[in-house]
């Protein structure tokens, strides 16, 4: 029911992150990182568990120590998803985590210090085949960037990206993927579009310090919405100050919002009215409560009026249209049952759950439309 994406998605160098191909043709992956001590090896697993459960593609986890690093270890063991561990300065601690099973390390190699350094770990992360990540923040540019600049702008943001990308070119290694991350929309946007421009390794997204969960989560879409209906970006994490489960959900939440991902229900509701024949609000929280486990792309669209719900129901493969005195769901575009208000809920997710395991039987790689309309 649905067509595919318009967007047309810039040209890039595939890597993989453990079993995850980023860039090329590849998927857009969605990333969170833990917020437990990682020296809390129970905790950290338990999070990156929920995180597996959210549908999360990859995972990074901050290794700040060599008690960390032996942590990590403990924590790759017990876990599926690809793991990125989180390194500033210490080279010593990235040769550590590779030895660990790591899957990517996020090290930017200007800050390692010398050049036998940053050669050892290039060389380490070449010979296990182990991509890194260089991530540039706008909060942490380099002194002379920051005098030259005045303040952090788009070009002095590239300008850091660019020597750590130099850097590596020199070791004659082009396993990364880049971030230009600020706090500031606008700032966020112009960087990636300039780097973009630059290299055409993979770009991985993100607005640095978004802020809570509503806030951040406006914030992210619009500097994201920008850049991936650009056709920029192969990866991307919100940063939000919430659960990180959130930051996955809303991920695929705004991937879902431009067709670049199908996984689980993409909610269409309206935001209800006098007119609506059932309790609109209530109908959809409790439905995205139930069925967060389904990874199974659907369209569940809850529509609190006559005016609408037919159009929409019909549109879809299965659907809920309001009436009185009862509502009447329809599948396949075809009227199908009646359900009272008492029995909505359950006979929605009963339905709902029907067609997810017949899509799953049949294999089918493409987005089915539900809707739920009055």
């Amino acid at each position: 029911m649905h067509s595919e994406s318009p967007i047309k998605r810039r040209q890039s160098r595939q890597i993989m992150v453990g079993n995850v191909p980023v860039g090329g043709d590849a998927p857009i992956s969605v990333q969170s990182m833990t917020n437990t001590e990682t020296t809390d090896v129970a905790a950290t697993v338990g999070q990156i568990k929920r995180l597996e459960e959210a549908g999360v593609d990859i995972v990074r986890v901050s290794v700040p120590s060599m008690e960390a690093a032996d942590a990590f270890g403990e924590i790759k063991k017990q876990v599926a998803v690809p793991l990125v561990a989180d390194i500033h300065f210490d080279y010593k601690i990235a040769l550590a985590v590779a030895e660990k099973g790591v899957d990517c390390l996020r090290i930017n190699p200007g800050n390692i210090g010398r050049e036998d350094r940053v050669r050892a770990v290039v060389d380490c992360a070449r010979d296990k085949n182990i991509p890194i990540r260089i991530g540039v923040n706008a909060g942490s540019l380099e002194k002379d960037l920051q005098k030259k600049y005045g303040e952090p702008t788009p070009a002095a943001l590239m300008e850091s990206a660019m020597r750590h990308v130099d850097i590596l070119d020199k070791l004659d290694f082009q396993n990364f993927k880049l971030s230009l991350k600020a706090s500031n929309v606008f700032m966020t946007v112009d960087a990636y579009r300039l780097i973009a421009a630059q290299i055409d390794n993979p770009l991985h997204l993100g607005v640095t310090e978004a802020g809570g969960l509503r806030s951040g989560t406006v914030k992210s879409a619009i500097a994201l919405g920008a850049l991936l209906l650009d056709g920029i970006g192969d990866t991307l994490r919100i940063s939000l100050a919430a659960d990180p489960v959130e930051e996955v959900k809303v991920g695929f939440d705004i991937l879902k919002s431009l067709g670049l991902r199908t996984k689980g229900i993409n909610f269409i509701a309206c935001p209800s009215c006098s007119r609506q024949n059932f309790d609109v609000i209530s109908t959809v929280n409790a439905l995205e409560s139930r069925l967060e486990d389904i990874k199974t792309p659907l369209d569940v669209a809850i529509i609190g009026c006559v005016v609408n719900g037919p159009g929409e129901a019909k549109e879809a493969h299965i659907g809920l249209t309001g009436g009185s005195p009862n509502n009447l769901i329809f599948r396949e575009g075809k009227p199908s049952h009646k359900v009272d208000n008492a029995e909505l809920i359950d006979e929605l997710e009963k339905v709902i759950r029907a067609k997810a395991e017949e899509m799953d039987a049949e294999g089918g790689e493409g987005p089915v439309k539900i809707t739920l309309g009055a």
